[in-house]
């Protein structure tokens, strides 16, 4: 019987806590596979997902699911010396190599030949049977793999890259500043490669910016639904405290000043949706905003934990991530946000912390932010959603 073997990798190191990475994982690959016919089992090393459904369309959408190290697509058959012999054999001679290797690890201390001498076994089975092929143990061209458990076996020759890191949600929730550049959409994946369960805040400044533009991050969380397959997005109405900004502020204080605004009403919408951190594409010196002078006056206006997965990265590192994830081609496309429609020409990239909250004492911002966090929209965008028009 043929079913799908996955493998767990880094969540094998959580000792006391693995069972509730496994259940995580668990869980995250059922809701991703609610559409097909499928049995999960799971084991303190591995999982199962058997099906008589398309095994490439589930591959697909496993290799997207955190916490995953390797997935392999397997024969399951009982674990006699006969029965293997024969899998093992079909299943060699369903593939062309030239040079090949045996690996077989045995799980059940029981069956009466030890791991080394039934590869050799085996080895010699396909040697007298497939014509022109070697063996080379170093550098083989096939490998079959071979896992004798006390019930059943499993036979394999090709294993598959998962997407690795935990699975999403294990280690809380929080909330994501979603821009429509680049680098956000990435930090975002990122930050779910670690178990973090995202949701976005995105800022739009009507009419200034265009629903084009706001489409365009819809679409962006989109594709992050390959990865956690249901996403909140938060649109927040930017429009009367960046008018404000703009008549009141220096204009080289413009985006520091915006900035911590930004940050002012992430951090209430973070708490009113029970997130444990922020999170944003922020890479030091990429921009004024964020050398490390910027961020420590920006950062200034909240205390709690703000993640910044691409801080070190430069940016053709991002850009190849993004590219990897889908979303660099709709980054590109030329709508304008709010960060970009006021760029003054020459903002400060050194502010002074004092400078910031004496401009800021020139309007009521609070009331502004309480009445941007009453009206925001919230959005649930599934990885269902016919593409946005942009």
């Amino acid at each position: 019987m043929k079913l799908i073997l996955i493998k767990y990798g880094e969540l094998t190191t959580k000792s006391g806590n693995r069972n509730i990475f496994i259940n995580m994982l668990y869980n995250n690959i059922k809701k991703a596979l609610e559409n097909y016919n499928v049995k999960i089992t799971k084991n303190r090393v591995r999982m199962f997902v058997e099906t008589e459904d398309n095994i490439d369309e589930i591959v697909n959408i496993l290799k997207n699911i955190f916490g995953i190290h390797s997935i392999v697509v397997a024969t399951k058959v009982n674990t006699n010396t006969e029965e293997i012999e024969t899998n093992a054999l079909q299943i060699a001679k369903s593939t062309s190599f030239k040079t090949f290797k045996v690996e077989t690890s045995r799980a059940d201390k029981n069956f009466p030949i030890s791991s080394m001498e039934f590869s050799k076994r085996i080895g010699s089975l396909l040697l007298k049977n497939i014509k022109d092929i070697k063996v080379d143990v170093h550098n083989p061209e096939y490998l079959l793999e071979i896992e004798i458990r006390e019930d059943y076996t499993y036979i394999y020759h090709k294993e598959i890259e998962g997407a690795g890191g935990y699975p999403v949600g294990v280690a809380g929730r929080g909330l994501l500043m979603l821009s429509g550049g680049i680098d956000s959409p990435v930090s975002g994946y990122l930050a779910m490669k670690r178990g973090i369960k995202i949701e976005c805040v995105y800022f739009e400044s009507p009419p200034h910016t265009s629903e084009m533009a706001k489409n365009k991050v819809k679409h962006l969380v989109e594709c992050l639904t390959k990865y956690e397959p249901s996403i909140t997005l938060h649109v927040v109405k930017f429009t009367d405290i960046q008018e404000a900004i703009y008549k009141n502020i220096d204009p080289t204080y413009m985006i520091t000043i915006m900035r911590r605004m930004m940050y002012r009403i992430a951090t209430k919408l973070m708490e009113k949706n029970s997130c444990l951190c922020l999170v944003n594409g922020e890479s030091v010196g990429q921009v004024a905003s964020q050398t490390l002078t910027s961020m420590k006056v920006i950062n200034s206006v909240t205390n709690v934990p703000v993640i910044r997965p691409v801080a070190c990265l430069d940016k053709l590192e991002i850009i190849d991530i993004a590219r990897k994830i889908g979303t660099y081609d709709i980054s590109i496309l030329p709508y304008e946000d709010c960060c970009t429609i006021f760029l003054p020409k020459h903002p400060v990239i050194n502010p002074n912390i004092d400078k910031a909250i004496n401009f800021e004492e020139t309007f009521d911002y609070e009331k502004l932010i309480t009445v941007a966090v009453e009206n925001t929209e919230t959005i649930e965008i599934t990885n269902k959603e016919k593409e946005f028009d942009i």
